[in-house]
């Protein structure tokens, strides 16, 4: 019987995919439970439209992504600090400070765990700081850390 897995079931298919499992197992184990349904022709084209608007809303995403970017990576981040000698910082800059300064001053909302700084801000002066906007599209902001 051939049927279309709503949900992925491990060792037998994926979700979306269609396969040909035996009728018991699609009508005692998988139908029933919910994980798939028969591929029936109106099951089908269902399908076919879930799919064109998956696509279509992921390629709406990355636009947006995109247009962030040009946005984001025209901006400079402006984070004021107490600092001691030689231009070190006491404590430092994180990624959720940056997150915050971008939200408050420039309405933009992105995670704090987008915000790729693998260690955070120590001295003053400018940090180029990538920011993952989409997994296809990464920014870049000029993070500028003056003294308080």
């Amino acid at each position: 019987m051939k049927v279309i897995f709503l949900k992925d079931v491990k060792g037998t298919g994926k979700k979306g995919e269609i396969k040909e499992v035996a009728e018991g197992y699609a009508q005692n184990f998988l139908i029933k439970k919910g994980l798939a349904t028969p591929a029936t022709s109106s099951n089908m084209s269902a399908l076919e439209g879930q799919k064109k608007k998956t696509e279509k809303e992921a390629a709406q995403e990355l636009a947006d992504a995109k247009a962030l970017k040009e946005t984001v990576e025209k901006l400079t981040i402006e984070l004021k600090t107490k600092s001691g000698e030689g231009g070190r910082l006491f404590g430092s800059i994180t990624s959720k400070q940056i997150a915050q300064a971008l939200e408050k001053n420039h309405k933009i909302k992105v995670d704090k765990r987008k915000i790729d700084l693998p260690e955070p801000i120590r001295a003053l002066g400018h940090t180029k700081v990538p920011v993952k906007l989409h997994h296809e599209v990464v920014a870049t902001i000029d993070v500028h850390v003056s003294e308080e």
